[in-house]
């Protein structure tokens, strides 16, 4: 099978939130001939909002490639929500695998039945206190390289401005434009046949983000910083720093 049909569940779903994102945010959309028409395919994505996965499914919606997002696996079990989870055809992710690769199994399935996985490669909302995209997670290097399916990579500005990162409160007025590139499929062919080493993985990843990234200096009119925002670089130098402090401090303790 190529492609999936729509289901009910999702137009069910699109019926429930096309309305209000529709109120809400304009819409600025391009790209969606790099959508592929038949077949699996990863899109990689960058996430600057807890709107974005709203309003980035409702393009994908549009161009008839229904996103399937990846989600913890205990959302999938129970009630409601696990009923839509499951409807939707959404992934779970089994974070307590201990093979990293078997982790995405589910998702390496769909592409292969002629999906759309959607893939926030950073992992969580953008850190980067300018909101370009920080450094990505493996993840969605293993399923291309695994599947050899195309890679679009999409880039979106808008649904920040809404409701910016770990913001409280949305900013209803003026009324938000959601900007959207999606990108031709990123080369990865260098990478196939190869072991899927750490460094492979990394430097895949690195070329998907920087296609990303690309995409969304074009939404911004802007240049990207020059190294992106590493949280875990972050965190080391956030412990190097309070140690080096806290040993200052016991060193004035016993001059005194």
């Amino acid at each position: 099978m190529s492609r999936r049909r729509i289901g009910f569940w999702y137009r069910f779903a699109a019926v429930l939130c096309k309305p209000p994102l529709v109120v809400l945010i304009k819409r600025d959309w391009r790209g969606m001939e790099n959508i592929p028409a038949e077949g699996g395919f990863i899109t990689a994505v960058n996430h600057n909002s807890h709107v974005d996965p709203f309003a980035y499914a409702h393009f994908q919606y549009n161009t008839g490639r229904v996103p399937r997002f990846l989600a913890k696996a205990a959302l999938f079990r129970k009630g409601f929500v696990g009923a839509a989870m499951r409807g939707t055809g959404q992934i779970p992710v089994y974070r307590e695998s201990t093979d990293a690769l078997s982790a995405f199994r589910a998702a390496i399935e769909a592409v292969e039945r002629g999906e759309c996985v959607a893939f926030y490669p950073e992992g969580t909302l953008t850190r980067d206190p300018d909101g370009w995209p920080m450094t990505g997670k493996t993840g969605a290097a293993r399923v291309a390289l695994q599947t050899k399916c195309p890679v679009i990579p999409v880039a979106q500005w808008g649904a920040n401005e809404l409701l910016p990162p770990y913001a409280k409160k949305p900013n209803l007025l003026p009324r938000k434009t959601h900007r959207v590139l999606a990108g031709p499929p990123v080369d990865l062919s260098r990478f196939y046949g190869k072991d899927m080493t750490p460094d492979l993985l990394k430097e895949a990843t690195e070329v998907i983000m920087a296609a990303v990234t690309a995409l969304l200096e074009e939404i911004r009119g802007e240049k990207a910083p020059e190294t992106p925002y590493d949280p875990r670089q972050v965190r080391i130098e956030q412990r190097r720093r309070a140690a080096a402090k806290a040993k200052t401090q016991q060193e004035e303790g016993q001059g005194a």
